[in-house]
C-alpha cells in the first residue's frame, strides 16, 4: 500500500510551489484542487447544476463557468457554500482515492487543503504543513485570485486556524523563504522514502520543521 502523506496549509500558504518542488524530483501529486478543477469543468453534470444554481453572472464569454467569480460568491454566502461543498467534496474524495490506488512509487503526496475541515486527517500517514502568516496570504490571494479584501478575509476565517493546523501536523515549512523550499523537499522526499519501508513505525516518533 503507498504511503500517503498529506500537504495541507491555509489559502495562499504556498501549497503549490511545495507540491511543485516534490513533482520535480519524481513524486506522485496527487492535488484536490485540480480535481475539483476538473470537475466543475469536464463533469456536465456537476458544470450544469452549478450554472443552474447561480445563473448566468458566474459565466465567462464561453459559457464556462468563472472560477473566481463562483469563489466571491460561495464565500459571502454560508448556504452557497455548503451546497457547493455537497456537490463537489464527494466526488474529489473518490477521485483522488482512485488516483492514489493507481500510485506506483513507494509514497505520494496528497494535497488537501481543507484537510482540517473534512476531518481528512486520519486519512493519510503523515501530514505535512505549508504555513505562512496570515498577512502573507491575504496579499498573496488577493493578486493571485482578483478578489476583494473583504472575500480573503471571509475565505481565511472559514477555514481552519493557523494554530489547529500546527497542532495536528507532524512536519512544517515555513513559506517565508522560498530560496529554501528545494532543500526542505530534498530532505523530506529522503525522510519519507525511508519511512514508507518503515509503516510499522508510529508516525508520531518523528516531528520536524523547517524555517
Amino acid at each position: 500500500m503507498t504511503y500517503i502523506v498529506a500537504l495541507t496549509g491555509g489559502i495562499g500558504s504556498g501549497k503549490t510551489i511545495v507540491s511543485n518542488s516534490f513533482k520535480k524530483i519524481g513524486i506522485n501529486i496527487i492535488d484536490t484542487d485540480i480535481i475539483a478543477k476538473n470537475i466543475i469543468e469536464y463533469n456536465y453534470n456537476v458544470s450544469d447544476a452549478i450554472k443552474k444554481k447561480f445563473g448566468k453572472k458566474i459565466l465567462n464569454s464561453n459559457k464556462s463557468i468563472n472560477r473566481s467569480i463562483l469563489k466571491e460568491y460561495i464565500f459571502n454566502n454560508k448556504n452557497y457554500r455548503l451546497w457547493l461543498e455537497n456537490l463537489l467534496h464527494p466526488k474529489i474524495y473518490k477521485e483522488s482515492q482512485n488516483q492514489i490506488k493507481l500510485v506506483k512509487s513507494n509514497w505520494c503526496l496528497w494535497v488537501v487543503p481543507l484537510l482540517i475541515e473534512k476531518n481528512l486527517e486520519k486519512k493519510s500517514n503523515r501530514i505535512l504543513l505549508v504555513d505562512t502568516p496570515i498577512k502573507t496570504q491575504i496579499k498573496r490571494i488577493i493578486k493571485r485570485d482578483n478578489i476583494s479584501l473583504q472575500t480573503a478575509k471571509k475565505i481565511i476565517a472559514l477555514q481552519a486556524s493557523r494554530k489547529k493546523r500546527i497542532s495536528i501536523s507532524d512536519d512544517i515549512i515555513n513559506n517565508n523563504d522560498i530560496s529554501k523550499i528545494n532543500r526542505h523537499v530534498h530532505c523530506l522526499n529522503i525522510f519519507y522514502s525511508y519511512l514508507s519501508k518503515k509503516t510499522k513505525i508510529y508516525k508520531k516518533n518523528y516531528l520536524t520543521k523547517f524555517y
